[in-house]
């Protein structure tokens, strides 16, 4: 029998308020992903090298990093999607009746009737990825190995930067292609910006930090869009609660600003991005939101 991944997550302890996470660049395929479609367009749906772009940010001071905890996703987002909730299930792919519930909110159900739930029943061009309707055990087993050390490992981090300083800053780290594709989301052929910072229309954030990370980015000479096409999704909502000092911020990134989309080779400009994400989150760590 073939078995799910084995080693879903890596994770990094902070020392300071900052706490990130990248749940869509895993590219461990575990061997019982039996997708039929092409693994190249299958990649599309990782964001790729977005752990590359932070790694300067979890680590000691003492050692050159920034002391922010750190959560990475190993496994593909398309084998399973941490940034969406178990409820975001699309039925339909399954061999039998879900024993748990499923949404039936409008909001939700966006994602899953792109094809893009829990779990993804189809690519961002809208090719197929299974051949085959998947079992209820099996979709169960990647929840265990995957969504809940994954949640689990977020909510220690974020947890724990709370108890230390009062309040946490999470910044959930995304990237995003140059243009929308045709299933990506519900605008597409979208020319992105570079940058799309998302905080659910000011309700996991507070807008004063928002809007200082925008007008940051800004002066920085990058174009910036407000949670459009993209307002944070799961992450940011379980794991925010702006009242308490827990703020979470979803940040995507344009790709075309670091590497080549068709070979998926970093560019030589990465670096000047790396440097200017250390100077956003070097700011971050000097300011305390309960302040503003």
């Amino acid at each position: 029998m073939k078995t799910p991944i084995q080693n879903p997550i890596r994770s990094v302890a902070g020392s300071t308020p900052l706490v990130l996470d990248s749940p869509h660049s895993g590219v461990d395929y575990p061997d019982d992903f039996d997708f039929v479609t092409d693994f190249a367009k299958l990649r599309h749906a990782e964001d790729t090298h977005v752990e590359k772009l932070y790694d300067f940010a979890y680590g000691p001071p003492e050692q050159g990093g920034l002391g922010a905890a750190w959560v990475e996703a190993l496994f593909p987002r398309s084998y399973l999607d941490a940034n969406r909730d178990l409820t975001e299930l699309d039925v339909g792919l399954l061999d039998g009746p879900w024993p748990g519930e499923v949404t039936t909110d409008e909001a939700f159900l966006s994602k899953v009737k792109l094809g893009k739930g829990l779990i993804w029943r189809s690519t961002d061009d809208g090719a197929a990825i299974y051949r085959r309707s998947l079992s209820v055990a099996e979709v169960r087993a990647r929840i265990h190995h995957c969504w809940q050390p994954y949640h689990a490992a977020v909510a220690q981090a974020i947890d724990a930067a709370h108890a230390r300083h009062g309040y946490n800053i999470h910044i959930n780290c995304h990237s995003m292609p140059a243009i929308a594709a045709a299933q990506a989301t519900g605008f597409p052929g979208e020319a992105h910006a570079d940058f799309v910072i998302g905080d659910r229309d000011g309700t996991t954030t507070s807008p004063a930090l928002s809007k200082m990370v925008c007008q940051q980015l800004q002066a920085m000479g990058y174009s910036v869009s407000y949670n459009h096409p993209y307002k944070g999704v799961e992450l940011v909502r379980r794991y925010s609660d702006p009242a308490r000092h827990r703020h979470s911020l979803q940040v995507e990134i344009n790709r075309k600003l670091y590497m080549n989309e068709d070979t998926r080779e970093l560019l030589p400009q990465a670096a000047a991005l790396k440097a200017n994400l250390s100077a956003l989150l070097t700011a971050l760590l000097l300011v305390d939101p309960r302040l503003l």
